[in-house]
């Protein structure tokens, strides 16, 4: 009687076990991948940017309480 329950305990062992298996599904996306490139391009306008203000530093150091000649 004994073994009758412990094999029918593993026979329900394995049946719930087997009931449980992971499931993984690799799909591919519906939407597009997107790349955000604002920062190169706010990047490129800063440096433009400071070149400018190197130019007026340069061209008119007054404007900007520097003393003449001092870039």
């Amino acid at each position: 009687m004994l073994s009758r329950r412990r094999a029918g305990a593993g026979l329900l062992l394995c049946l719930l076990s087997a009931a449980c298996q992971p499931t993984v599904k690799v799909e591919a996306p519906d939407k597009p991948i997107e790349i955000n490139l604002n920062i190169r391009i706010e990047q490129e306008v800063r440096v433009r940017i400071e070149r400018d203000l190197e130019n007026v530093f340069r061209d008119d150091p007054e404007i900007f309480g520097l003393p003449p000649g001092g870039m």
